[in-house]
Formats: C-alpha cells, sequence, structure tokens
C-alpha cells in the first residue's frame, strides 16, 4: 500500500481535535481532557485566553481565537473536532459554517438525540457546571427550539463548595469524592424533583468520570461528553468486524 502526504502534517492518526478552555484544574481518568480516557489517539489544542468566566459570560469576541485553535486542529489532520465545555455551544454554528469538517463542541447536541428516545411527555435533566450561565440563547444556537427546551430539567453545581473551588475558582487541588457525591445527589434529586425525568446528560466536560455512580444511583441512561465523542468517532473511523460464526 502506498501512503501519501498530507498537507504539512508531520504527525498522524489522531482523528478527533478537542478545543481546551483555559481552566487550571486537575483533569482525572474519565475527564474529557485528559488523553488516558480514550480507547484512540486524540488531539488536544488551547484556546488561549477563554477562561471559565469568559465562556460563562458568552464572550463572543474569543470566536476568532477558537477558531485559530480549531484551524490549527485541521492542519494537524484531525478528522472532526469538539470542545471541552457545553458552554462552547456559543461559537458552535459560526465555526460548522467556515470549517469543512465535523464540529461538535458542546455536550448539549445530543439532546436532540435523547429526546428521540424517551417519550414525548419525558423529561431530560441537564446537570450543569452553571445553572444561570446556560440560557435559552446556547440551546437555540444548536437548533434545540423552545418546545424541547421545555421537556428540559436544568440543576446546577455552582454551589458545590468543592466543584466551584476546583472548578471555577481554579484553587489547583480537586477531590474526586466530593465533586462525585455532589453530581449523583444533584442528579438523584432531578429525579425525585421530576418524575418525567428518564435521562440525564452531564453538560460539564469534567462530569463523565462520575457517570457510572449517577446511573447507578438513578437507574437512567447517562449521557455525556464522552458518549458524544465516542459515537462521533465510531462513525468517522470505521473498522471491519471481527469475529466467527
Amino acid at each position: 500500500m502506498i501512503y501519501k502526504v498530507q498537507g504539512r502534517q508531520v504527525s498522524y492518526g489522531e482523528s478527533i481535535g478537542i478545543l481546551l478552555l483555559e481552566n487550571f484544574t486537575p483533569f482525572i481518568p474519565g475527564d474529557t481532557a485528559n488523553a488516558t480516557t480514550y480507547s484512540y489517539p486524540v488531539r488536544f489544542e488551547r484556546v488561549e485566553g477563554l477562561s471559565v468566566e469568559r465562556i460563562f459570560n458568552h464572550d463572543m469576541s474569543m470566536y476568532e481565537v477558537l477558531k485559530e485553535s480549531a484551524l490549527k486542529l485541521q492542519s494537524d489532520g484531525v478528522k472532526a473536532i469538539t470542545g471541552d465545555c457545553g458552554f462552547m455551544a456559543l461559537y458552535q454554528k459560526r465555526l460548522i459554517e467556515e470549517l469543512d469538517m465535523p464540529i461538535f463542541l458542546s455536550s448539549l447536541i445530543q439532546l436532540h438525540f435523547i429526546l428521540n428516545i424517551i417519550a414525548p411527555s419525558d423529561k431530560v435533566a441537564i446537570i450543569t457546571a452553571n445553572k444561570g450561565a446556560l440560557i435559552p440563547q446556547l440551546f437555540e444556537t444548536l437548533n434545540i427550539t423552545k418546545e424541547m427546551q421545555q421537556r428540559v430539567h436544568i440543576v446546577g453545581l455552582e454551589d458545590c463548595k468543592e466543584f466551584k473551588e476546583s472548578v471555577i475558582d481554579e484553587k489547583g487541588t480537586l477531590d474526586s469524592t466530593l465533586i462525585e457525591e455532589c453530581t449523583v445527589q444533584r442528579s438523584v434529586e432531578a429525579v425525585k424533583e421530576n418524575n418525567k425525568v428518564k435521562a440525564i446528560l452531564l453538560e460539564c466536560s469534567m462530569l463523565p468520570p462520575y457517570a457510572k455512580s449517577v446511573q447507578e444511583a438513578t437507574q437512567l441512561p447517562v449521557f455525556d461528553y464522552i458518549t458524544m465523542i465516542n459515537y462521533v468517532h465510531d462513525a468517522i473511523i470505521k473498522k471491519h468486524p471481527v469475529g466467527h460464526m
């Protein structure tokens, strides 16, 4: 087999590119920003200056910087680009128009799919890093209609002490046990508060490590950034089946 040089690439094999906030927090195994989370190679690219504060304040002035980081990933050979914060939905619509490749910046993109696999009267609980910042306009950039938004039950972690101090305030350490306890507690409360909740979506890219515990506590399907990234990776990198009859 003869292989051909692709552009100016000097490395190959990383099909998923991940845009990263400038968030100085320990990213544990299972986190979107930890390479050991994946069973395949990924490529990371920091968006210089895109802080937690700026993303929560829906700072569109950061778009060009984010676009340059995305173009760098594209030139490095990735076949699809995601992010590590659900609030990157802010840039989804514009970036997908300007880059000729699959773009799936926000975990919230999965909401379309989830709402179609549960009954029309049922709801999805979204566990988010910041309930106040998860405004309707973010949903609208992902073509999530007002009718669809009525089927969402939003729960925030911004007042969970360890989550706030570790992730939002960036104190430099992270107690995963405390964050797991809070995430599970809020998920269970969401189900108790609304018996129409039949699925859970973890918006924040730091929550996938706790998805199994959430599922065990609620007995519901749990979606997160990693379910989305794996789904897209499976679509762009197909493998020949291996097995026997």
